[in-house]
């Protein structure tokens, strides 16, 4: 047969079974990743759990397994496994809302840069129901350092009405019909939340978009009152082309610009400030406006900050009456335990949501830009989001969805690492390890699925966190951090004994029907 001919028959084959295998290429790294182009890349494939008595797992290692699928039987009786994680239904915790990444003007650069099917490809991977089914984008607000230059939507010196307000090219030509073709091959609504990094420079102490500086005046003042309207006019033209948000948070890292000579785009703010922002200004401005059902989180920083940030913003009940939710950045974690942070701050305050806003690896100057094949990174990804599950956090959202092979671009050289990395001098992308990491949970852990207890016989160097979906099946992931395979077995009281194994640096997730 010709090529054409014998594709199509390969195409006819994988639609039949929705998988194709991973093109691994190893770079120098511990694992490899993998290659995908406009015709071929692997893929998870639409999931049905066959009946009661069987699973479904799924494995990623750094042996090289990519989500490899098996069905295995559950047993009546115990294998006698020296390690039992016995499944507690009836204690529940919060439910999910979900996961995802941001659409920066870098990653939106990075996707076009790409031929039109090895594009369709990228957002596929993410978006679709062969995908890993993301659901949750961050759209930052004007540009951040992942930007090629410096711009907010209202530029104009003294324009405290706002009347030149508009969307930048970046908006209207690349991330809008980009968000546009990810919503199109998403079997659901996505939610979208929006953070700004900066106010125009006209409004700031400090008269620029970077550096140490916060918005002129005091809460209640015409600066203030001009930022919050800055979020309703950005929700406007965003309602123009056609997508609507779920969320907004209160702003990128208000620590940041208390820093002196921070060097990319922030906007100081101390939690007293920002709690006398909300209750006089965003607060009442988001209410009045037809965006009151839009889900307002604070802090969007460290989660070392809590629960001290939480304290002075929702003790305050003016504040506290329009705010949704927390949204917490990774980059701290290793030095702020999760119980002491985020489960004191949910035993506190119950009612408002914990959710991941930022992460990436790469960030830190000792281990600095895109590693491609790191199964260190992808361990690390999982370890964080299974902690961030199991103290009340709702969903993860990962930063830029696809950089250059340099880790940019970023106009102040601040290079990271991306879970997808494209090289569109080869018109291909490569899904890193910790693509794989996102997809055992956002393909599994649908929103709306509930956390419920585990309890494991005795020590191991498992982790884990289980969950009942809203269908009434039940999930399990596992990640295995040592260097030794660990046999386990799951009990669940209605169906029985799932007699499973995790291999070294490996992460699992088991799906099972319970009724």
């Amino acid at each position: 047969r010709n090529s054409l001919g014998s594709y199509l028959f390969l195409y006819q084959e994988n639609e039949l079974s929705h998988t194709e295998v991973c093109q691994a290429r190893m770079f120098s790294q511990s694992s490899v990743v993998c290659e995908c182009n406009a015709t071929h890349c692997d893929s998870v494939g639409r999931v049905t759990l066959p009946a009661v008595g069987h699973y479904l797992s799924f494995l990623s290692s750094e042996a090289g397994s990519r989500l490899h699928r098996e069905q295995g039987q559950v047993q009546r009786n115990s294998t006698g496994t020296a390690l039992r994680i016995t499944l507690v239904p009836e204690q529940k915790y919060q439910h999910i809302k979900g996961f995802g990444g941001a659409m920066t003007d870098s990653a939106a650069i990075n996707i076009l840069s790409l031929s039109a099917g090895a594009q369709d490809q990228l957002l596929r991977q993410y978006f679709s129901p062969e995908g890993i089914e993301y659901n949750v984008v961050r759209v930052p607000m004007a540009s951040c350092d992942f930007s090629t230059r410096l711009y907010t939507y209202a530029d104009s010196p003294g324009d405290y009405g706002l009347l030149n307000f508009s969307l930048a090219e970046e908006d209207t030509h690349m991330k809008i019909p980009l968000l546009h073709r990810a919503q199109a091959l998403s079997a659901r609504p996505l939610s979208l939340f929006a953070s700004a990094w900066t106010a125009p420079s006209w409004l700031k102490t400090n008269g620029a978009l970077i550096g140490k500086g916060s918005l002129k005046g005091q809460p209640g003042d015409k600066e203030y009152k001009t930022w919050a309207q800055y979020y309703i006019r950005f929700l406007e033209e965003y309602e123009k082309h056609n997508l609507s948000f779920w969320g907004l948070t209160t702003g990128n890292e208000p620590t940041a610009g208390e820093l002196t000579n921070y060097s990319f785009q922030a906007l100081g703010f101390r939690p007293e400030q920002q709690r006398d922002w909300i209750a006089m200004d965003l607060g009442p401005a988001l209410h009045s406006s037809r965006y009151a059902k839009t889900r307002l989180m604070i802090l969007d920083d460290q989660r070392l900050l809590l629960p001290y940030w939480a304290k002075v913003v929702l003790s305050d009940t003016h504040a506290a009456r329009y705010v949704h939710g927390i949204g917490l950045h990774w980059y701290l974690d290793h030095v702020a335990p999760a119980k002491i942070t985020l489960g004191t701050t949910h035993d506190l305050y119950p009612e408002y949501f914990l959710f991941g806003t930022e992460a990436c690896s790469g960030w830190t100057s000792f281990d600095r830009g895109v590693q491609l094949g790191s199964w260190k990174r992808a361990e690390d990804y999982a370890s964080d989001i299974i902690e961030d599950l199991n103290n009340h956090v709702t969903g993860w959202t990962d930063w830029n969805l696809a950089l250059d092979q340099g880790g940019g671009p970023n106009w102040v050289k601040n290079f990271v690492d991306s879970t997808i990395i494209v090289d569109h001098s080869r018109d291909v992308f490569y899904k890193q390890p910790t693509f794989y990491s996102m997809a055992h949970f956002s393909k599994f852990l649908w929103e709306g699925s509930q956390r419920v207890g585990v309890s494991t016989s005795g020590h191991s160097a498992l982790e884990s966190s289980a969950f009942i979906r809203p269908d009434g099946s039940a999930a399990l992931i596992v990640l295995n951090r040592s260097d030794a395979e660990v046999p386990f077995e799951v009990w669940d009281q209605t169906v029985g004994f799932l007699p499973s194994s995790a291999p070294p640096h490996s992460i699992l997730t088991l799906l099972w029907n319970r009724s």
